[in-house]
């Protein structure tokens, strides 16, 4: 009774938590389903966009309250892994028939700080190594890089690297690409380029972002400093590699009240050197009419001998957004 009558004055004289709401984290139940979406509503036959063919997508559900806020993907065959910007990992598996099975829910183990708040987990790039299956991801707020077990098991380590140091709490490292021979490329979201890193070069800085190649595993390796150039009033969402060591990058645009649009960029491996500026070349863009939302993720996976784009967004939880899937096969005669 003396424990039940202390515990009752506890919470009557203790004020309340008043600070940031505990991160969610997804349940033990998974549950998601899939909705076939169209490319273009108007005209749910087209298929092209600039350089890219559509080959089909979906829109993803869940009860789960956790559900959703996806930066970062990666596709190995017909197994999908979808990391949100809270810690958060979806895993499945789906064919051709887009229909997701073999579902698991589960959340990064370890990361910065505690974990209690979600920029504690502002978890917003994903790379793998295909021979060993360990797993990189890229932390914005505190430029981390952190290096975890197949299937995200266990944490092996982390660094904060002091080239990133100055990247904004915000706008840090978005992506993460492990490149063919071994290397790691991570671009800025916002940081410019610096009065010393653009001398000699007739670019403005505000369409300049910084970049990091690391000669291999992060933890391992000091980055080289590049330059990457933006579109006028776009930011970095995500990188990903082709076989060729091209680079195929994400920029996203925002309007107001609230539009979002992307654009897919594609660098060439020659154009990926330390010290230089990396210009892409425009594959598509996705905007009104056609689907749109804020994408920031991508991967590259090979099927018949053909190269597929598979994009994600992250619908910031929010009713205004979506967490759309899709997939585009990139034509052969523009890839090189």
């Amino acid at each position: 009774m003396r424990l039940l009558l202390s515990c009752l004055l506890l919470l009557a004289f203790v004020p309340g938590w008043s600070g940031e709401q505990r991160l969610g984290l997804l349940g033990r139940v998974p549950q998601m389903e899939a909705r076939p979406v169209a490319l273009d509503p108007r005209d749910p036959a087209r298929r092209r966009l600039g350089a890219l063919t559509y080959l089909g997508g979906v829109s993803l559900h869940s009860r789960d309250p956790a559900f959703g806020g996806f930066s970062s993907l990666v596709v190995t065959g017909d197994r999908f892994t979808l990391l949100s910007d809270g810690g958060n990992v979806v895993q499945f598996r789906m064919g051709r028939d887009w229909r997701p099975h073999a579902l698991r829910f589960g959340n990064l183990p370890a990361g910065p700080s505690i974990g209690w708040q979600k920029q504690d987990r502002d978890s917003e790039s994903l790379a793998r190594d295909p021979r060993t299956g360990a797993l990189w991801v890229g932390f914005e707020r505190y430029n981390q890089i952190w290096r975890y077990a197949p299937d995200f098991t266990r944490a092996e380590g982390y660094v904060a690297p002091r080239a990133m140091a100055g990247w904004p709490r915000n706008g840090g490292a978005e992506s993460l690409a492990r490149m063919p021979d071994g290397r790691f490329v991570t671009i800025s979201e916002e940081a410019t380029a610096t009065k010393a890193e653009r001398r000699g070069l007739k670019v403005a800085k505000k369409v300049t972002r910084q970049g990091l190649i690391f000669a291999g595993d992060p933890l391992r390796f000091r980055p080289r400093r590049f330059l990457y150039q933006v579109s006028p009033d776009h930011d970095v969402a995500d990188a990903a590699a082709l076989p060729d060591g091209s680079l195929i990058v994400i920029e996203r645009r925002f309007r107001l009240p609230f539009h979002f649009s992307n654009r897919i960029m594609l660098v060439p491996a020659d154009g990926i050197v330390p010290g230089r500026l990396a210009k892409g070349r425009l594959l598509a863009e996705l905007d009104a009419p056609l689907i749109h939302d804020n994408f920031e993720g991508v991967a590259v996976t090979q099927e018949d001998g053909a190269t597929m784009l598979w994009l994600v967004s992250d619908d910031n939880q929010t009713v205004l957004e979506r967490s759309y899937l899709l997939k585009f096969r990139l034509e052969a005669r523009v890839e090189r």
